[in-house]
């Protein structure tokens, strides 16, 4: 947060200065956006395409600290959880609505920084900023973002659409944010016991930058595109590996086979989670935060795929009588179960 000398308090503009302040320099991009910001509601205009319409809120003390999460990061992160889910249905993210409550403990400047980040994610992804809501809150800050996009009917991919024999693939690497955030909130301890000591993050960017800065990967949808691969259902990895398979098999009425050597987890990950006494395979499956895409293909598209560095494939559908299985190194079977994050109960827990 800001805590410069030149700070403006949120008084000093209210409530519609505010929004005037924070919004003057959005400019729109999409055709699809007929009006943005102004009037009583956004108007999106779509010829022939199936609208995708998705919402992700962020409480701070549940999903953020702001003890080590900067505030454009933080809003950088906020846009990207939700075009996320539009890319898992495999569509073209356009548009977002952004709703904030905040407390007066916040300057304007803290969030021109929250908005700068907005802003720098919209501009990557393309994405206009169309409208929402500023309230007050007595309970710290919350981000609420709608994603609007839109893909062909006969493109959309769903989580219920995986049949046997499939083939199951993942994008990137898993487990990375997870254990960049075991790493900053122990950094967080030692400097509550002491202040006078750096946090000792050296050399462990890549697994920090997973949680704080995560990426969309809608890169994966145009290298699927190039190789003529459409994927046979699909989610992306917010909540941990289990989770989300669990969702595809559940939904789609089927069973699977995913193999923990298959698995895709960088170096920095392992050594990390090792420094944790954490097993890096626990973290890929139960962390989440990773918003890499989960997919099914048809066995036939097998040669379009192998050997692509982006992409892994780590398991395949099976009947739905043989149940969801991680096979181990040691070649024993084990039930999957989800371990994943339960914002309710606010702590990991089987869900």
């Amino acid at each position: 947060m800001d805590q410069s000398k030149n700070r403006t308090e949120l008084s000093e503009l209210g409530e519609f200065g505010l929004i005037k302040h924070l919004t003057r320099n959005i400019k729109i991009k999409q055709k699809t956006s007929v009006r943005g910001i102004g009037d009583d509601a956004a108007v999106v205009e779509y010829k022939n395409k199936q609208t995708l319409i998705t919402t992700d809120m962020l409480v701070e003390g549940v999903h953020f600290d702001l003890m080590y999460t900067p505030l454009k990061h933080l809003g950088y992160k906020s846009v990207v959880v939700n075009l996320s889910d539009i890319v898992a249905m495999n569509g073209t993210p356009a548009q977002i609505t952004v709703g904030i409550a905040i407390s007066n403990r916040f300057s304007v400047e803290a969030l021109e920084e929250l908005y700068d980040g907005m802003l720098l994610a919209c501009d990557k992804y393309n994405v206009d900023l169309i409208g929402g809501d500023t309230t007050s809150s007595n309970s710290g800050l919350v981000i609420s973002i709608t994603a609007i996009g839109y893909a062909d009917k006969d493109e959309i991919v769903y989580r219920n659409t995986a049949k046997e024999n499939d083939l199951i693939v993942v994008s990137g690497d898993l487990g990375g944010a997870y254990v960049g955030l075991q790493l900053l909130e122990r950094e967080k301890q030692v400097f509550k016991a002491n202040p006078n000591i750096q946090p000792d993050l050296e050399g462990n960017d890549y697994i920090i930058e997973r949680q704080l800065k995560p990426e969309t990967r809608s890169d994966i949808l145009e290298l699927l595109k190039e190789l003529k691969v459409k994927p046979t259902s699909m989610i992306d990895i917010s909540d941990g590996l289990s989770s989300e398979i669990l969702h595809i098999c559940n939904q789609s009425e089927v069973g699977c086979s995913i193999y923990e050597e298959k698995i895709p987890i960088d170096p920095t990950t392992i050594n990390m989670a090792k420094e944790f006494t954490l097993d890096p395979t626990v973290c890929a499956l139960s962390g989440g935060e990773d918003y890499e895409l989960l997919f099914t293909v048809d066995i036939g598209d097998y040669d379009k795929i192998k050997g692509n560095p982006s992409l892994t494939v780590i398991g395949h559908i099976t009947n739905k009588s043989s149940g969801v299985n991680l096979v181990a190194r040691s070649g024993a079977l084990y039930p999957v179960t989800a371990q994943g994050w339960d914002s309710l109960l606010n702590k990991e827990e089987e869900v």
